[in-house]
């Protein structure tokens, strides 16, 4: 099977000089694949030709006029732009023509107008963004991280099925763990969403764990943490900035004087094994989980070992049937979780307080809308 993917190549900091050689890269190393690149085709020609690749039968080019920048607002992607890369390169999704589409392109405006062209699957109601994080015992597959600043407890239900689906396809796990990231280990901790959630999801049939904490993540305690987006992504930024630091502090201290050179020499090839295991862009490439086609999300600022990390990313989750096995997660993990949702709602009403017991998913929140939709959208610029 030949497995098609769109490559939105004007996305990111660097555009076609990242993404194009990127892309020749990986289609050369996997003979199954056909690229297609979209964007300002000069721009992308000009990439191809530096890379002796004009005359590669497996990348394709498909023109698009426009270019949503890092810094243009959601409303401007979905309204203004609607023949740019990061929607034409969706659209041929939305069409069958191509099975993912990978994109570093505003982390906001890819969410709106990918929700928007593709649609949410069947019983999701906020799509999530999810990371594979290093740890201990791999990487713990981490979701959300910046899609969904407030959540209610279904909404958290709902990235635990989706975060399954996820793991188990990639990593062939049927029974992947999962772990709710709180303030503590305890039941009786954390607010009233976390709570309520760990009640949906021990009433799930998913292979619940139980609350995590943050350390847990690096130590592999579960294959799966769900955090709102919120917290999630200030888990992640953290991470980012700390892996950076331990690498300059490294650095720094191995060039402090000849003594200290010549011990780095020595221990040049732990060092080398080290940054193999922590490297950020190794694990490139989030996958925004909940829509009707895969999108993967690279770094903003990623470099063309990185980017071509995220096309590696989608590609294993075509490979793998992500998507498939997505909607089977939703028709069957969580089925008497919901039905105690359903039956708790009317007695809620009754009582004095007026408030249901879980609010509505139709409530205003900060999940990027297509327009005429209710919420906010959530301008970011990762």
């Amino acid at each position: 099977m030949t497995v098609k993917i769109t490559i939105d190549c004007m996305g990111g900091d660097h555009g076609p000089a990242v993404t194009v050689p990127a892309a020749v890269s990986f289609v050369r190393s996997h003979p199954d694949a056909h690229l297609m690149l979209v964007g300002i085709e000069q721009a992308i020609r000009a990439q191809l030709k530096k890379c002796k690749a004009l005359e590669e039968p497996r990348l394709s080019v498909v023109a698009a006029s426009e270019v949503v920048t890092m810094d243009d607002p959601v409303e401007v992607a979905l309204r203004k732009k609607k023949d740019s890369s990061m929607r034409v390169a969706l659209n041929l999704v939305k069409e069958g023509e191509a099975q993912t589409c990978i994109s570093a392109g505003n982390t906001g405006a890819l969410m709106a107008v990918s929700r928007y062209v593709l649609k949410t699957l069947a019983g999701i109601e906020r799509p999530a963004i999810a990371f594979a994080m290093p740890s201990q015992k791999g990487y713990t597959t981490v979701l959300d991280l910046g899609a969904n600043v407030d959540c209610e407890p279904e909404h958290l239900l709902q990235f635990a099925e989706m975060g399954h689906a996820l793991v188990s396809a990639i990593e062939g796990r049927e029974r992947p763990t999962i772990g709710l990231l709180n303030i503590g280990e305890e039941v009786i901790k954390g607010n009233e969403t976390i709570k309520r959630a760990g009640e949906l999801l021990r009433a799930s049939t998913l292979n619940f764990y139980g609350n995590v904490e943050g350390n847990d993540i690096y130590k592999g305690t579960t294959d799966v943490v769900v955090c709102d987006g919120f917290v999630g992504n200030v888990a992640l930024k953290t991470s980012e900035g700390l892996a950076k630091m331990l690498a300059d502090i490294i650095k720094e201290e191995f060039s402090r004087n000849l003594a200290s050179k010549l011990m780095a020499l020595v221990a040049l090839p732990v060092l080398k094994r080290f940054k193999k295991r922590v490297d950020p862009a190794q694990y490139n490439g989030a996958a925004l989980l909940g829509l009707r086609g895969l999108v993967i999300k690279s770094h903003g600022s990623a470099e063309a070992f990185g980017f071509e990390w995220a096309i590696k990313r989608g590609y294993d989750a075509v490979k793998n049937g992500v998507l498939e096995r997505l909607v089977r997660a939703m028709e069957e993990n969580a089925p008497a979780a919901r039905a105690t949702v359903a039956s708790e709602a009317p007695a809620a009403a009754d009582q004095s307080n007026p408030q249901p017991a879980v609010q509505p998913a139709t409530q205003p929140n900060s999940q990027p809308n297509p327009p005429g939709e209710s919420g906010t959208a959530l301008h970011s610029k990762a």
